[in-house]
C-alpha cells in the first residue's frame, strides 16, 4: 500500500459520504467510481505528519490504509478499503495476534492512538488487520495537540501502551503478549537501517531533527530488548 505521486483533487469528484471520524472529512468518488476518505486537518504540518508515521509505518512493514497525496496541504487522503471488522471487540484470536505483531511499530512512532478512543482504530480487510488512522502518531496527539516533550527519545510507550489505564483498548490489546512476542515485534523496528529512515523521512517533508529523534527511539529500543 504505497503512496502515489500523482496528487488528489477532490473539486474533481462527488461527495458521497460524510465524517467518521472527529476530524472534518467525506468520502469522495472519482468518474471511475474509485472512492476516497479526505480528512481536512488544521494545518499542512498536521497532515505531513501524519503523512509521515504512515510511511514509517510502510517502512517497517505494518499495514496501513493506502495514503495518497493531495492538492490541498491540509489534506489526508487514503483509498477506501471496505472492511469486514471496524472494531477490536469483534477480532478473533487469530486477528488479536496479527495486530499484536506491529504493537513496536506503535511504540516506536509514539501513535498513543493505536488502538482508538472505542477499540476502533484496528480494522480487518481481506483477512488482514490494518492500523486505520495513523494521525495520533509522531509530533501530535489524535485530536491534533502537538505532544512537546512527551515525543522524546525514550520509547516509554512500550511499557505505556500495556500498562495504562486511561488507554483501556490498548492495555486490552497489548497487555498479553509474552516476552517473545514483544522480541519479536521490536526486532520489526531495530531492524531497519538509519538510512532507510533517514531517506523516507526526508523524502515525504520531514526534517533531520525527526531522523535524529526516530533512530534515537530506534536504539531505545534495541537496548530494551536485552530487559526481555
Amino acid at each position: 500500500m504505497n503512496s502515489e505521486i500523482v496528487a488528489i483533487d477532490i473539486r474533481c469528484m462527488k461527495r458521497v459520504g460524510g465524517q467518521l471520524g472527529t476530524n472534518p472529512a467525506g468520502i469522495y468518488s472519482d468518474s471511475d467510481r474509485q472512492r476516497y476518505y479526505v480528512k481536512i486537518l488544521e494545518s499542512p504540518m498536521h497532515a505531513r505528519n501524519e503523512f509521515l508515521a504512515a510511511q514509517l509505518y510502510l517502512l517497517a512493514g505494518a499495514p496501513v490504509l493506502n495514503y495518497l497525496h493531495s492538492i490541498d496541504p491540509c489534506q489526508i487522503v487514503t483509498r477506501w478499503v471496505e472492511l469486514d471488522k471496524k472494531n477490536i471487540s469483534h477480532f478473533s484470536e487469530s486477528e488479536r495476534r496479527q495486530a499484536q505483531r506491529w504493537f513496536a511499530v506503535h511504540a516506536w512512532t509514539a501513535n498513543w492512538d493505536a488502538a482508538g478512543f472505542d477499540g476502533d482504530n484496528q480494522g480487518v480487510a481481506n483477512g488482514k488487520v490494518l492500523t486505520l488512522d495513523v494521525g495520533g502518531a509522531l509530533a501530535f496527539r489524535a485530536h491534533g495537540d502537538p505532544k512537546g516533550k512527551a515525543f522524546g527519545t525514550s520509547v516509554e510507550e512500550l511499557n505505556v501502551l500495556r500498562n495504562d489505564q486511561n488507554n483501556p483498548h490498548a492495555m486490552k490489546l497489548f497487555s498479553d503478549m509474552t516476552p517473545e512476542q514483544l522480541y519479536c515485534s521490536i526486532q520489526s523496528v531495530t531492524k531497519i537501517s538509519d538510512q532507510k529512515i533517514f531517506d523516507v523521512i526526508i523524502e515525504n517533508g520531514g526534517n533531520k531533527k525527526l531522523v535524529d529523534k526516530m533512530i534515537a527511539r530506534k536504539e531505545d529500543m534495541r537496548f530494551r530488548l536485552k530487559t526481555l
